[in-house]
């Protein structure tokens, strides 16, 4: 039964399609050692995303939502695992995950008029994460690859595509209190995925935007950065920053590529409302 479209249906899915899109943050902002089994809260968030990697227009979001976080051994809602953490060694770990961007309407940007709005894309799927050690400074090192399925959340969780994401993690917790991550790493997409970002079908053609047979391949460079620091024992301030570059990308030559470069960049703060007073095993 097809429930999108209805006004009811339709935030309904914009909250949960947010909740799965900022798990990660709110999580992300509690790490650290000893952490309690389970924790409860909220978070308040600000985003200004590209619309998508090569468009010159921003989706620009604020959003205050409830986190739930669970660390159990194998059972995880923590950081970017969801579901399963199968394998965990020093050197390796292997989990369900999940990642995704905000959708645009192709009303409200210039390139993609009269054509198909982009819904919230959420992608989920496993990833493998090889720990590389220690690096100067305290900080650790890490590659993580993950493959996951495409699905829109604002057109019945219809499938889009795969994407694989590799990339180089560094990590550093600092004495004064601030905890960040810098990657850099690359977004490749197969056929499907790659028609859903940009292609052009004939019936949507203009002469400013001629029919493009959009292919799979590297979709996107991306060079990323996370913050977060403890303003009270409940209370943490947290936010990001991200770069995308679609030189050399497989669709780079699509007229929905009107920029090569461009930012993404969100701001928050999160409560812990209520804490297990059980600790995680790891």
């Amino acid at each position: 039964m097809r429930l999108v479209g209805s006004k009811f249906s339709s935030r309904a899915v914009a909250v949960v399609s947010a909740a799965i899109l900022l798990l990660p943050l709110a999580a992300q902002a509690q790490s650290g050692s000893s952490l309690p089994l389970w924790e409860l809260g909220a978070f308040g968030l600000g985003v200004s995303q590209q619309a998508y990697p090569g468009s010159d227009q921003q989706v620009n979001r604020g959003l205050a939502l409830p986190f739930f976080v669970y660390r159990g051994r194998f059972l995880r809602a923590d950081g970017e695992t969801a579901g399963l953490r199968a394998i965990k060694t020093p050197r390796f770990e292997l989990d369900i995950g999940f990642a995704g961007s905000f959708g645009a309407r192709s009303d409200d940007t210039t390139a993609r008029r009269g054509m198909p709005d982009l819904g919230t894309l959420v992608e989920f799927g496993p990833r493998v994460k090889w720990n590389l050690g220690q690096a100067p400074g305290g900080g650790n090192w890490r590659v993580e690859l993950p493959l996951r399925g495409v699905f829109d959340l604002g057109d019945s969780a219809a499938y889009r595509g795969l994407a694989f994401e590799p990339r180089l993690v560094f990590e550093r917790r600092t004495s004064s209190g601030w905890a960040y991550a810098t990657s850099v790493g690359a977004i490749l997409a197969d056929g499907r995925l790659g028609r859903t970002l940009y292609g052009v079908d004939a019936a949507d053609a203009l002469a400013d935007r001629p029919a493009y047979a959009a292919q799979g391949g590297l979709v996107a460079w991306r060079l990323s950065a996370a913050f977060s620091r403890s303003l009270a024992p409940d209370w943490r301030f947290f936010g990001f920053a991200r770069l995308d570059s679609v030189a050399g990308a497989a669709n780079d030559d699509s007229p929905l590529v009107k920029r090569t470069n461009g930012g993404s960049v969100g701001i928050g703060l999160s409560y812990t409302w209520l804490r297990s007073g059980q600790r995680a095993s790891d």
